[in-house]
């Protein structure tokens, strides 16, 4: 008697034909939408102010051409934002389309890129106010932990658009798909919070209760200010 072998699939193997499926039928999607035009901010992300709730801005240098050029943003925010004790870094990229190859950058791909090893990654639950619903609303952002020689930070960062938060590379792509064809935008932003972590366990969890308290105060500023 003859017997047919059927292979097991690999889940790392499933994942991958998942994600090339995924990727074809996005360039394709963003292929025939073609008439689409760039989504402009209704101004500046400098407009963004300076003090928020209890939190006082500042920016940081501008960057350089080569880096905006690597970015290919079409506006950006980089400042941080400072209480009595504690200080956040805060950085919005505002991609008007990504038809042309001006994809948002994920910080999990920059930062190795620029010596940080990453330590831990999961995601996070935020409770934050929102314009559309009076009660809040929950958001959940990606929690990355980094480090690089003796520095340890925190990052939160997700992709906002179109009034919708995601915080994973994989459905972000998928909506950016979803969107194309829907309504003919490919517009995002990428939020990301960076705060330095000390070296004691207590404070550590003190600078991470900081971080979400910043979320919770900037989130329906950034929303007043980019796309719905």
């Amino acid at each position: 008697m003859s017997w047919i072998v059927m292979p097991t699939r690999h889940p790392m193997m499933s994942r991958l034909l998942w994600l090339t499926a995924l990727m074809c039928l996005a360039w394709w999607s963003l292929g025939r939408a073609t008439h689409a035009e760039p989504v402009p901010l209704p101004a500046s992300l400098q407009a963004v102010p300076f003090t928020i709730g209890e939190w006082r801005g500042r920016d940081e240098p501008e960057f350089q051409p080569d880096v905006l050029a690597m970015l290919g943003v079409e506006d950006y925010l980089n400042r941080v934002y400072r209480t009595e004790d504690a200080a956040v870094g805060l950085y919005v990229g505002y991609y008007d389309s990504q038809r042309q190859g001006g994809a948002a950058h994920s910080p999990m791909n920059c930062l190795p890129g620029t010596g940080w090893t990453p330590v831990r990654s999961d995601y996070l639950t935020i409770m934050v106010p929102r314009e559309s619903d009076a009660r809040g609303a929950p958001i959940t952002v990606r929690r990355y932990r980094v480090r690089r020689g003796a520095d340890e930070a925190l990052v939160f960062y997700w992709y906002q658009s179109h009034g919708r938060v995601v915080a994973n590379e994989y459905w972000s792509k998928a909506y950016l798909v979803y969107d194309a064809v829907r309504l003919n935008r490919t517009d995002t932003a990428l939020v990301r919070l960076v705060r330095m972590l000390p070296d004691d366990r207590a404070d550590a969890e003190r600078a991470e209760r900081a971080t979400v308290s910043f979320a919770r105060a900037a989130f329906p500023v950034l929303e007043r200010h980019l796309p719905r």
